[in-house]
């Protein structure tokens, strides 16, 4: 992809440095975060900053944009208390509006504005794959976060902007994100499975969300919802014993349900983002073309670890 204009809010994060790193020499990049990260690595991206609520000098950024992506929102990587789940909520929401808000006042409206919602918003399931036609919700926290965010999302009257929801799943790259955890958990040698295994492992590679983009960008007639996920998703048990033999290690201690609920006690987490079964299908973008670099994950994980060359989109 040459020559786009992309505005990502919440693009500081993991994600968003993996997009800055995909995009950033051949295009022009606007972050929009809260934080003040370090200078750029390239020299198309600028950071500005934002509130993530009111508007501002910011809103500049969105004239003429080929793309908006909103990455924004608090992590779920927390303990769910009364303040929090309203943090939680509102970073999600507050930011939709305000996006909503800036690109109704554009002369010229950005072409395609994408809201990065989670595959989490499907049920528990081990039975059957959720995709976005049969699909189901039930109302744990997760679920309710989602379908909040998306219904915000859903509401905003952007005649000028073509809208899209990509459904993202857990996301790998080499940047850090889920990877960085599970790799500190190779080194003590409790690499093994979380409570029973079986719970489904749905997973993305950060160079097939980019590419999945810009596929998006191209084809015009693509709107709605669409699932961001390997169309070969594992189990639990599958993603930890291919981490395994990824990077070398014969042997991982299990981890069972009893001792994760006290781990995320005393680490400040919850147990919801081990042992839930995200069994996840990308459809919608496979009806349309989209081809995956890495729809395996053995091939993704020695991606990530630099033993394979990144496989990019080429978009043009």
């Amino acid at each position: 992809m040459r020559n786009k204009r992309i505005v990502i809010a919440g693009g500081a994060g993991f994600i968003g440095k993996g997009l800055v790193e995909e995009w950033g020499v051949n295009n022009f990049i606007v972050i929009l975060t809260r934080s003040q990260p370090a200078p750029p690595a390239h020299g198309n991206v600028t950071y500005l900053h934002w509130d993530g609520a009111t508007q501002g000098a910011w809103t500049q950024a969105l004239e003429g944009a080929d793309l908006l992506l909103n990455l924004c929102g608090k992590s779920v990587n927390c303990r769910y208390t009364p303040a929090n789940k309203n943090e939680i909520f509102d970073s999600r929401t507050r930011s939709t509006e305000a996006l909503g808000e800036a690109v109704r006042l554009c002369k010229k409206a950005p072409a395609l504005w994408v809201n990065a919602g989670s595959a989490t918003i499907y049920r528990h399931a081990e039975d059957r794959p959720m995709d976005e036609y049969t699909g189901e919700f039930h109302s744990d926290f997760s679920v309710q976060v989602c379908q909040r965010w998306e219904s915000v999302f859903n509401s905003q009257d952007t005649p000028q902007t073509r809208k899209i929801i990509l459904r993202m799943a857990i996301v790998i790259g080499a940047q850090g994100g889920v990877m960085e955890p599970y790799l500190n958990l190779l080194k003590f040698g409790l690499g093994g499975h979380q409570g029973s295994g079986k719970q489904k492992f749905s997973w993305v590679h950060i160079t097939d969300v980019a590419g999945m983009l810009e596929f998006l960008i191209e084809h015009g007639e693509c709107n709605g919802v669409y699932n961001c996920s390997s169309p070969q998703p594992t189990d639990n048990r599958g993603f930890t014993a291919t981490l395994r033999k990824v990077y070398g290690h014969n042997f991982g201690l299990p981890a069972p349900a009893w001792m994760l609920h006290i781990g995320a006690a005393l680490i400040g987490t919850e147990t919801e983002l081990l042992l839930k079964s995200r069994w996840v299908l990308p459809v919608r973008v496979l009806k349309a073309g989209y081809a995956f670099r890495y729809p395996v994950l053995e091939g993704a994980l020695l991606q990530v670890k630099g033993v394979l060359p990144r496989k990019r989109y080429h978009l043009f």
